[in-house]
Protein backbone atom coordinates (compact mmCIF):
# COMPACT_ATOMS: atom_id res chain seq x y z
CA UNK A 1 0.00 0.00 0.00
CA UNK A 2 0.87 3.63 -1.14
CA UNK A 3 -0.16 6.48 1.41
CA UNK A 4 -4.05 6.98 0.48
CA UNK A 5 -6.89 8.67 2.01
CA UNK A 6 -10.29 7.25 0.10
CA UNK A 7 -10.85 5.39 -2.97
CA UNK A 8 -13.51 6.39 -5.48
CA UNK A 9 -17.01 4.85 -5.05
CA UNK A 10 -17.80 1.98 -7.48
CA UNK A 11 -19.03 2.77 -10.81
CA UNK A 12 -22.70 1.68 -11.53
CA UNK A 13 -24.27 0.16 -14.67
CA UNK A 14 -22.79 -3.13 -16.55
CA UNK A 15 -19.30 -4.11 -17.87
CA UNK A 16 -18.50 -2.71 -20.99
CA UNK A 17 -17.94 -5.60 -23.62
CA UNK A 18 -16.04 -5.81 -26.69
CA UNK A 19 -13.06 -4.21 -25.67
CA UNK A 20 -10.49 -7.39 -26.64
CA UNK A 21 -11.60 -7.65 -30.41
CA UNK A 22 -14.18 -5.37 -32.68
CA UNK A 23 -16.29 -8.76 -33.17
CA UNK A 24 -17.24 -11.11 -30.78
CA UNK A 25 -14.90 -14.35 -31.04
CA UNK A 26 -14.31 -17.44 -28.79
CA UNK A 27 -11.09 -15.64 -27.02
CA UNK A 28 -13.01 -12.30 -26.32
CA UNK A 29 -15.46 -14.74 -24.65
CA UNK A 30 -13.53 -16.83 -22.99
CA UNK A 31 -11.99 -13.50 -21.20
CA UNK A 32 -15.56 -12.33 -20.62
CA UNK A 33 -16.76 -15.50 -18.86
CA UNK A 34 -13.73 -15.47 -16.64
CA UNK A 35 -14.14 -11.91 -15.75
CA UNK A 36 -17.64 -11.92 -15.32
CA UNK A 37 -17.00 -15.24 -13.14
CA UNK A 38 -15.06 -13.09 -10.90
CA UNK A 39 -16.74 -10.03 -10.75
CA UNK A 40 -19.88 -11.62 -9.71
CA UNK A 41 -18.56 -12.72 -6.60
CA UNK A 42 -16.99 -9.52 -5.79
CA UNK A 43 -20.35 -7.97 -6.58
CA UNK A 44 -20.85 -10.90 -3.50
CA UNK A 45 -18.84 -9.74 -1.27
CA UNK A 46 -16.55 -13.02 -1.72
CA UNK A 47 -12.84 -12.41 -2.13
CA UNK A 48 -11.70 -15.25 -4.14
CA UNK A 49 -7.91 -14.92 -2.85
CA UNK A 50 -8.90 -14.60 0.70
CA UNK A 51 -11.19 -17.39 1.36
CA UNK A 52 -10.45 -20.18 -0.79
CA UNK A 53 -10.94 -22.31 2.50
CA UNK A 54 -13.57 -22.92 4.61
CA UNK A 55 -15.55 -24.66 7.07
CA UNK A 56 -16.11 -27.43 4.26
CA UNK A 57 -13.52 -26.97 2.58
CA UNK A 58 -9.66 -27.40 3.74
CA UNK A 59 -8.39 -26.67 7.02
CA UNK A 60 -4.98 -25.19 5.78
CA UNK A 61 -4.41 -22.69 2.84
CA UNK A 62 -2.18 -23.55 -0.23
CA UNK A 63 -1.63 -22.39 -3.89
CA UNK A 64 -3.58 -25.43 -6.12
CA UNK A 65 -0.97 -27.51 -8.20
CA UNK A 66 -1.10 -30.56 -10.60
CA UNK A 67 -1.60 -33.54 -8.78
CA UNK A 68 0.86 -35.85 -11.10
CA UNK A 69 3.61 -33.19 -11.62
CA UNK A 70 3.57 -30.67 -8.49
CA UNK A 71 3.32 -27.94 -10.41
CA UNK A 72 1.58 -25.14 -8.90
CA UNK A 73 -0.96 -22.95 -11.07
CA UNK A 74 -0.45 -19.48 -11.60
CA UNK A 75 -2.44 -16.36 -12.28
CA UNK A 76 -6.20 -16.24 -12.96
CA UNK A 77 -5.43 -20.15 -12.60
CA UNK A 78 -5.25 -19.52 -8.67
CA UNK A 79 -8.60 -17.72 -8.12
CA UNK A 80 -10.26 -20.17 -10.52
CA UNK A 81 -9.40 -23.71 -8.68
CA UNK A 82 -9.48 -21.56 -5.50
CA UNK A 83 -13.15 -20.58 -6.09
CA UNK A 84 -13.79 -24.10 -7.12
CA UNK A 85 -12.57 -25.60 -3.78
CA UNK A 86 -14.27 -23.30 -1.87
CA UNK A 87 -17.48 -23.96 -3.34
CA UNK A 88 -17.24 -28.04 -3.74
CA UNK A 89 -16.24 -28.35 -0.41
CA UNK A 90 -12.83 -30.15 -1.09
CA UNK A 91 -10.38 -30.92 1.14
CA UNK A 92 -7.78 -31.08 -1.40
CA UNK A 93 -5.79 -28.28 -3.54
CA UNK A 94 -4.85 -30.86 -6.03
CA UNK A 95 -6.39 -31.05 -9.49
CA UNK A 96 -5.21 -32.97 -12.55
CA UNK A 97 -7.36 -33.91 -15.94
CA UNK A 98 -9.45 -36.89 -16.84
CA UNK A 99 -6.58 -38.29 -18.54
CA UNK A 100 -4.13 -37.63 -16.18
CA UNK A 101 -6.31 -39.51 -13.87
CA UNK A 102 -6.54 -42.92 -16.08
CA UNK A 103 -2.64 -42.40 -16.75
CA UNK A 104 -2.26 -42.36 -12.96
CA UNK A 105 -4.11 -45.95 -12.21
CA UNK A 106 -7.57 -44.21 -11.16
CA UNK A 107 -10.28 -42.09 -12.61
CA UNK A 108 -12.62 -39.57 -11.88
CA UNK A 109 -15.76 -40.28 -10.29
CA UNK A 110 -18.67 -40.70 -12.41
CA UNK A 111 -21.28 -37.55 -12.39
CA UNK A 112 -18.55 -34.99 -11.03
CA UNK A 113 -18.24 -31.75 -13.10
CA UNK A 114 -15.21 -30.72 -13.72
CA UNK A 115 -13.49 -27.06 -13.07
CA UNK A 116 -12.53 -24.84 -16.59
CA UNK A 117 -9.15 -23.50 -16.42
CA UNK A 118 -6.94 -21.43 -19.12
CA UNK A 119 -3.76 -21.45 -20.86
CA UNK A 120 -2.53 -18.12 -22.28
CA UNK A 121 -0.19 -18.48 -25.63
CA UNK A 122 0.86 -16.81 -28.43
CA UNK A 123 1.00 -17.38 -32.22
CA UNK A 124 1.84 -15.49 -35.43
CA UNK A 125 -0.16 -15.90 -38.42
CA UNK A 126 1.21 -16.51 -41.74
CA UNK A 127 0.13 -13.15 -43.35
CA UNK A 128 2.04 -11.45 -40.70
CA UNK A 129 4.84 -13.31 -40.84
CA UNK A 130 4.72 -12.44 -44.85
CA UNK A 131 3.85 -8.38 -44.02
CA UNK A 132 7.18 -8.02 -41.72
CA UNK A 133 9.20 -10.03 -44.24
CA UNK A 134 7.81 -7.39 -47.09
CA UNK A 135 8.89 -4.39 -44.69
CA UNK A 136 11.19 -5.50 -42.02
CA UNK A 137 9.32 -4.39 -39.43
CA UNK A 138 8.68 -7.20 -36.23
CA UNK A 139 5.91 -9.71 -36.84
CA UNK A 140 2.97 -8.76 -34.72
CA UNK A 141 1.67 -11.73 -32.53
CA UNK A 142 -1.43 -12.71 -31.70
CA UNK A 143 -2.18 -13.63 -27.72
CA UNK A 144 -5.12 -16.34 -26.99
CA UNK A 145 -6.36 -18.58 -24.38
CA UNK A 146 -7.13 -21.97 -24.52
CA UNK A 147 -9.45 -23.64 -22.19
CA UNK A 148 -9.51 -27.60 -20.61
CA UNK A 149 -10.97 -29.01 -17.85
CA UNK A 150 -9.69 -30.18 -14.58
CA UNK A 151 -10.88 -32.04 -11.63
CA UNK A 152 -9.89 -32.27 -7.82
CA UNK A 153 -8.03 -35.00 -6.42
CA UNK A 154 -11.45 -35.44 -3.95
CA UNK A 155 -13.82 -36.31 -7.49
CA UNK A 156 -11.29 -39.23 -8.51
CA UNK A 157 -11.25 -42.77 -6.77
CA UNK A 158 -8.27 -44.85 -6.61
CA UNK A 159 -5.73 -41.83 -6.59
CA UNK A 160 -4.72 -42.28 -2.62
CA UNK A 161 -1.31 -42.55 -3.43
CA UNK A 162 -1.06 -38.93 -4.50
CA UNK A 163 -3.04 -37.33 -1.51
CA UNK A 164 -0.09 -35.79 0.43
CA UNK A 165 0.55 -36.44 4.06
CA UNK A 166 -1.39 -33.46 6.03
CA UNK A 167 0.53 -31.04 8.14
CA UNK A 168 -1.14 -29.13 10.41
CA UNK A 169 0.36 -26.25 11.85
CA UNK A 170 -1.32 -23.18 14.34
CA UNK A 171 -0.31 -20.08 13.95
CA UNK A 172 2.33 -18.35 15.99
CA UNK A 173 3.72 -15.14 16.79
CA UNK A 174 6.73 -16.04 14.56
CA UNK A 175 6.23 -17.95 11.71
CA UNK A 176 9.69 -19.30 10.35
CA UNK A 177 8.95 -19.52 6.94
CA UNK A 178 7.95 -16.01 6.12
CA UNK A 179 10.46 -14.51 8.64
CA UNK A 180 13.16 -16.36 6.19
CA UNK A 181 11.40 -15.89 2.94
CA UNK A 182 11.32 -11.99 4.27
CA UNK A 183 14.83 -11.80 5.58
CA UNK A 184 16.53 -13.72 2.70
CA UNK A 185 14.44 -11.11 -0.42
CA UNK A 186 17.16 -8.41 1.11
CA UNK A 187 14.12 -5.52 1.65
CA UNK A 188 14.91 -2.88 3.31
CA UNK A 189 11.92 -3.46 5.49
CA UNK A 190 12.02 -0.94 8.54
CA UNK A 191 9.84 -1.44 11.64
CA UNK A 192 8.43 1.00 13.49
CA UNK A 193 5.64 3.79 13.01
CA UNK A 194 1.40 3.28 12.52
CA UNK A 195 1.31 3.38 9.38
CA UNK A 196 2.20 0.43 6.43
CA UNK A 197 3.36 1.15 2.80
CA UNK A 198 6.06 0.75 0.37
CA UNK A 199 7.69 4.25 -0.78
CA UNK A 200 8.87 3.27 -4.64
CA UNK A 201 11.44 6.75 -4.82
CA UNK A 202 13.75 5.35 -2.06
CA UNK A 203 12.30 1.87 -2.24
CA UNK A 204 11.93 0.72 1.52
CA UNK A 205 8.80 -1.21 3.48
CA UNK A 206 7.37 0.81 6.69
CA UNK A 207 5.52 -2.03 8.80
CA UNK A 208 4.21 -1.11 12.03
CA UNK A 209 5.73 -3.51 14.97
CA UNK A 210 4.05 -6.69 15.93
CA UNK A 211 2.44 -5.96 19.25
CA UNK A 212 0.56 -3.04 16.67
CA UNK A 213 -1.16 -5.50 15.48
CA UNK A 214 -4.75 -6.81 17.01
CA UNK A 215 -3.79 -10.32 15.47
CA UNK A 216 0.00 -11.05 15.51
CA UNK A 217 -0.35 -13.35 12.15
CA UNK A 218 -1.41 -9.49 10.52
CA UNK A 219 1.82 -8.60 10.95
CA UNK A 220 3.12 -10.65 8.43
CA UNK A 221 0.12 -10.51 5.95
CA UNK A 222 0.90 -6.54 6.09
CA UNK A 223 4.57 -7.02 5.47
CA UNK A 224 3.82 -9.62 2.32
CA UNK A 225 1.79 -7.54 1.17
CA UNK A 226 3.73 -4.80 1.37
CA UNK A 227 7.04 -6.82 -0.64
CA UNK A 228 4.96 -7.39 -2.93
CA UNK A 229 4.62 -4.14 -4.03
CA UNK A 230 8.47 -3.87 -3.34
CA UNK A 231 8.79 -6.59 -6.17
CA UNK A 232 7.57 -3.81 -8.80
CA UNK A 233 10.61 -1.71 -8.43
CA UNK A 234 11.81 -0.74 -11.64
CA UNK A 235 15.58 -2.95 -10.62
CA UNK A 236 12.72 -6.10 -10.43
CA UNK A 237 9.69 -6.84 -12.00
CA UNK A 238 9.17 -3.10 -13.04
CA UNK A 239 5.05 -2.85 -12.66
CA UNK A 240 3.77 0.77 -13.61
CA UNK A 241 3.56 2.00 -9.78
CA UNK A 242 3.32 6.12 -11.10
CA UNK A 243 -0.46 6.15 -10.52
CA UNK A 244 -1.50 8.74 -8.11
CA UNK A 245 -4.64 7.35 -5.58
CA UNK A 246 -8.07 6.35 -7.11
CA UNK A 247 -6.30 6.09 -10.84
CA UNK A 248 -6.62 3.09 -12.71
CA UNK A 249 -2.80 2.37 -12.62
CA UNK A 250 -3.31 2.82 -8.52
CA UNK A 251 -6.33 0.63 -8.65
CA UNK A 252 -4.51 -2.22 -10.54
CA UNK A 253 -1.04 -2.19 -8.93
CA UNK A 254 -3.05 -2.76 -5.32
CA UNK A 255 -5.13 -5.47 -6.61
CA UNK A 256 -2.32 -7.40 -7.74
CA UNK A 257 -0.53 -6.42 -4.17
CA UNK A 258 -3.50 -8.11 -3.01
CA UNK A 259 -3.49 -11.31 -4.98
CA UNK A 260 0.39 -11.52 -4.81
CA UNK A 261 0.32 -11.13 -1.07
CA UNK A 262 -2.46 -14.13 -0.76
CA UNK A 263 -0.16 -16.13 -2.82
CA UNK A 264 2.49 -15.62 -1.09
CA UNK A 265 0.57 -16.45 2.16
CA UNK A 266 -0.99 -19.86 0.99
CA UNK A 267 2.63 -20.94 0.27
CA UNK A 268 3.96 -19.79 3.11
CA UNK A 269 0.83 -21.37 5.40
CA UNK A 270 -0.76 -18.16 6.59
CA UNK A 271 -4.50 -18.00 5.91
CA UNK A 272 -4.42 -15.48 3.70
CA UNK A 273 -7.06 -11.87 4.37
CA UNK A 274 -8.23 -8.87 2.86
CA UNK A 275 -6.40 -5.43 3.56
CA UNK A 276 -8.17 -3.34 1.42
CA UNK A 277 -11.67 -4.25 1.14
CA UNK A 278 -12.35 -0.53 0.38
CA UNK A 279 -11.21 -0.77 -2.71
CA UNK A 280 -13.52 -3.16 -4.08
CA UNK A 281 -15.63 0.49 -6.27
CA UNK A 282 -11.91 0.68 -7.97
CA UNK A 283 -11.39 -2.81 -8.92
CA UNK A 284 -14.50 -3.41 -10.13
CA UNK A 285 -14.67 -0.37 -12.15
CA UNK A 286 -11.35 -1.44 -13.61
CA UNK A 287 -12.34 -5.08 -14.18
CA UNK A 288 -15.70 -3.91 -16.07
CA UNK A 289 -13.65 -1.39 -18.53
CA UNK A 290 -11.01 -4.31 -19.39
CA UNK A 291 -11.89 -7.90 -19.88
CA UNK A 292 -8.26 -9.00 -19.07
CA UNK A 293 -7.30 -6.56 -16.61
CA UNK A 294 -7.99 -9.64 -14.49
CA UNK A 295 -5.74 -12.15 -16.48
CA UNK A 296 -3.02 -9.16 -15.92
CA UNK A 297 -3.01 -8.38 -12.28
CA UNK A 298 -3.27 -12.28 -11.71
CA UNK A 299 -0.37 -12.77 -13.83
CA UNK A 300 1.60 -9.84 -12.35
CA UNK A 301 0.71 -11.58 -8.84
CA UNK A 302 1.98 -14.74 -9.24
CA UNK A 303 5.20 -13.52 -10.75
CA UNK A 304 5.53 -11.56 -7.84
CA UNK A 305 4.77 -14.58 -5.79
CA UNK A 306 7.51 -16.73 -7.49
CA UNK A 307 10.20 -13.67 -7.74
CA UNK A 308 10.13 -13.82 -3.95
CA UNK A 309 8.90 -17.49 -3.36
CA UNK A 310 12.40 -18.25 -5.19
CA UNK A 311 14.37 -17.65 -2.10
CA UNK A 312 12.41 -19.58 0.00
CA UNK A 313 12.98 -23.39 0.24
CA UNK A 314 11.37 -25.50 -2.99
CA UNK A 315 8.96 -27.52 -3.01
CA UNK A 316 9.67 -31.20 -2.05
CA UNK A 317 7.34 -32.45 -4.37
CA UNK A 318 8.01 -30.85 -7.65
CA UNK A 319 11.50 -31.37 -7.24
CA UNK A 320 11.07 -34.74 -7.10
CA UNK A 321 8.69 -34.57 -9.96
CA UNK A 322 11.38 -32.88 -11.27
CA UNK A 323 14.08 -35.58 -10.73
CA UNK A 324 11.60 -38.25 -11.91
CA UNK A 325 11.85 -36.21 -15.56
CA UNK A 326 7.64 -36.15 -15.34
CA UNK A 327 6.30 -33.66 -17.76
CA UNK A 328 4.31 -30.80 -16.56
Amino acid sequence: MRPTSQPQPPRTGGRKTGRASPAPNPRANLYDAVTDAIIAQLEAGVFPWAQPWGPTGTDAPALPRNAVTGRRYSGVNILLLWGATFAGGHASHDWLTFRQALAAGGAVRKGERGTTVVYAHHFTPEAEKARARETGEDARVVPFLKRFTVFNLDQCEGLDRLAPAPAPRTERDIIPSAEALIAASGADLRIGGDRAFYAPGPDFIRVPPQAAFFAPVDYYRTALHELTHWTGHPTRLGRDQSGGFATPAYAREELAAEMGSAFLCAALGVVPTVRHADYLGSWLSVLREDNRALFRAASQASKAADFLLAFAPPDPLALAAQAEGIAA
